[in-house]
C-alpha cells in the first residue's frame, strides 16, 4: 500500500509543483495546428515565374518652311530669302524579361488582422563563394490556406512582395560605373 501511495505521489507531485494541469485546453485532437498568433512560423514554398515583353514603335516627322519675298517701300533692298527644315525620326524597341525564383522560406507571423488573416515576413541569405543572395518575402495569408504540414504556396499570398537581392563581386561588376551613371542621368 505504501509503495502505491509513493508512486502516486511521484506522479502527482510534478503536476502540482508547476501549478498547472496536464490537460491543454488549446490542443485540438482532430485537426493540425494552424498558425494564428504573432510569432507562429509558416513555411512558404516560393515558386514564382514572370514573363514580360514590351514593344514600341515611333515615327515623327516635322517640316518647317519660311519664305521672304523682295522688300517693298523702304526695305526694297532685301532680297528673297527662303529657309526650310525637314526633320524625320523613326525608332522601335523591344524588351523581353523572364524571371524565376524557387525556394523554401520560413516566415514569422508579425501581425494578426481583425479578420483573422496573418501578415507574414521572412528573409533568407544564401552565401555562395563571395556572393550573398537575399530572398525577402512579406505578405498576407489566410490561415485556412496553410496546409497540414504548415506550408503555403507563394501564389496564395495576398499583397506579396518578393525580392531577391545580390551583394558581392558579381553584383558589383554588373552595376555601371559612376561616370556611366552620371552620363545616363544627364543624357
Amino acid at each position: 500500500m505504501r509503495k502505491i501511495l509513493c508512486v502516486m505521489m511521484v506522479m502527482i507531485f510534478p503536476a502540482a509543483s508547476f501549478g498547472g494541469s496536464l490537460w491543454d485546453d488549446n490542443a485540438n485532437w482532430f485537426a493540425d495546428a494552424r498558425p494564428g498568433k504573432v510569432g507562429d512560423i509558416v513555411t512558404v514554398l516560393v515558386d514564382e515565374q514572370t514573363d514580360a515583353s514590351d514593344e514600341s514603335d515611333m515615327s515623327v516627322t516635322k517640316n518647317a518652311n519660311l519664305s521672304v519675298t523682295d522688300g517693298t517701300g523702304l526695305l526694297n533692298f532685301i532680297r528673297g530669302l527662303t529657309l526650310g527644315a525637314n526633320n524625320s525620326s523613326t525608332g522601335n524597341g523591344s524588351i523581353e524579361r523572364t524571371h524565376s525564383a524557387t525556394a523554401t522560406l520560413a516566415c514569422l507571423v508579425t501581425e494578426v488582422l481583425p479578420n483573422g488573416n496573418l501578415v507574414i515576413e521572412g528573409t533568407r541569405d544564401v552565401r555562395t563563394s563571395d556572393e550573398v543572395l537575399q530572398l525577402m518575402l512579406v505578405g498576407v495569408v489566410r490561415p485556412q490556406d496553410v496546409n497540414s504540414d504548415n506550408q503555403i504556396s507563394s501564389r496564395l499570398i495576398a499583397n506579396a512582395e518578393i525580392s531577391v537581392k545580390g551583394r558581392g563581386i558579381i553584383s558589383r561588376t554588373q552595376k555601371p560605373g559612376i561616370i556611366t551613371q552620371i552620363l545616363q542621368t544627364v543624357f
